[in-house]
């Protein structure tokens, strides 16, 4: 095989990530609905046709865009997560952090896209909530319930501590992907989350028995 043929198989495959890197690009630019596929061929440097090569609609498409960005990073954090020996404690902040910094280095928010989109297509929502918002609390649960089963936490609402632990990461995200000129936010997200749940942990560890 040729140096020609090798380029441009190589580059044959790297289409479908271009083509995705550039929708999200649009998508948070100009929201899913206003996004066009003739736009993202553009912006890709490929023609309506190759789109239509790898992805059969533009619902497709942000699916694959989904599961292409978000999924790995999930199947990550739970890989950390789950497999550590370490305390629920640590293992809770591994997962933040790891949240955290996924979300501080992305150039828009997907969240933010969903929230503004979702009344308009509940296909998309369902496929967003269902595989990154809910498998997201999920992991949260599960390690909370660890340090409940551990001894680590005092008896709580894992389910309500999980929102309570991911909310402010969340809406911290979206207010720097909509307030950034107005109201700009000069610390990480890993910084707030850190923060977050040193005020967390405080309140739902055991602590220990004083002795005289």
């Amino acid at each position: 095989m040729t140096d020609i043929t090798h380029t441009r198989q190589r580059r044959k495959e790297a289409r479908p990530g271009e083509i995705i890197e550039a929708a999200l690009i649009l998508f948070h630019q100009k929201g899913y609905s206003a996004t066009k596929l003739d736009d993202v061929a553009r912006a890709a440097g490929v023609t309506k046709g190759t789109v239509y090569l790898y992805f059969s609609n533009k619902e497709a498409l942000f699916k694959a865009a989904i599961s292409e960005t978000i999924h790995p990073n999930l199947d990550r954090i739970e890989e950390l997560a789950i497999n550590s020996t370490e305390s629920a404690t640590q293992r809770l902040r591994t997962a933040i952090a790891s949240w955290a910094t996924a979300l501080n280095d992305c150039k828009g928010s997907i969240s933010k896209l969903m929230i503004s989109e979702a009344g308009n297509f509940p296909d998309l929502t369902d496929f967003y909530i269902e595989t990154v918002v809910k498998r997201s609390r999920l992991l949260l649960i599960k390690l909370i319930q660890a340090g409940i089963d551990s001894g680590e936490f005092r008896q709580t609402d894992p389910d309500m501590l999980a929102r309570v632990l991911f909310s402010p990461i969340l809406l911290t995200s979206i207010w720097r992907h909509t307030y950034a000129r107005q109201d700009p936010i000069t610390y990480d997200l890993n910084q707030l989350a850190q923060f977050h749940l040193d005020i967390v942990l405080h309140g739902i560890a055991i602590a220990p028995e004083h002795t005289l």
